[in-house]
Order: C-alpha cells, then structure tokens, then sequence
C-alpha cells in the first residue's frame, strides 16, 4: 500500500515547516490529490491517522481536496474535466489535448495552534 509511504511523505513535509517542538500544535494538514495520482483518499486518511498516532502530531486531521482530471484541447482552446484517461476532446472529438490538471499530489496549508506568550 504505497499510501503509506506517502503518509509518511506528508508527516516528512510537516517537520521541513513546523519546528519538532510545535508538531503537537499542528490541527490540520491540506492536500490536494488529483484523479491521476494514483492514490485512494480513504486510504491515505487512515494512513495518516495510523503515522502520527502516538507521536505530538496525533489528532491532526488530513483534508484533501480532489482535483478532476481535467485537459485542453489545442484545437478548440476548451478545458473539459472527462474521465481519468481519456484524451479526446469531449466539445471537438480531437486527440490535440494535453493535461492541465488532475496529477496533483501536494501539500498546500498546514494550520498550527498559534503560540501564545507565556506570562512570567
């Protein structure tokens, strides 16, 4: 189940944008995952759920975002969301399409507790 080693990506990201010391006060993790990805969201939740628990980032949730296959044709200039695979124009039936969207697998927001001062 590579979602775990992508799980384990997620928390890695984490520690590059969070010092150690603050994992206990991250609440959520924002991802975006696009139909072409290759990964199962649930799975990748429970993932996630089961690579922090026991450690300070325990109870942080994971929301992803699906982003749909999506491409241009260069014929008509349309962009049409269509099923993960299919290349043909849905508006002009031609092959001259590219990818725009939908290969997506990124972190995007990481929300902290703020910190506050500490009264002496």
């Amino acid at each position: 189940m590579h979602e775990l080693s992508i799980a384990q990506g997620i928390v890695d990201i984490v520690g590059q944008y969070v010092p150690r010391e603050r994992h206990e006060t991250v609440r959520v993790v924002r991802i975006r995952v696009g139909d072409l990805a290759g990964v199962v969201p649930d799975s990748l939740a429970f993932c996630f759920t089961a690579v922090t628990a026991g450690t300070p980032m325990a109870g942080a949730l994971l929301e992803i975002e699906h982003v749909p296959y999506t491409i241009r044709c260069t014929d008509c200039a349309s962009a049409s969301t269509t099923e993960p695979g299919l290349a043909l124009c849905p508006r002009c039936g031609s092959t001259a399409t590219t990818i725009v969207a939908g290969t997506e697998l990124q972190v995007m927001t990481i929300d902290v507790d703020e910190e506050t001062p500490e009264h002496s």
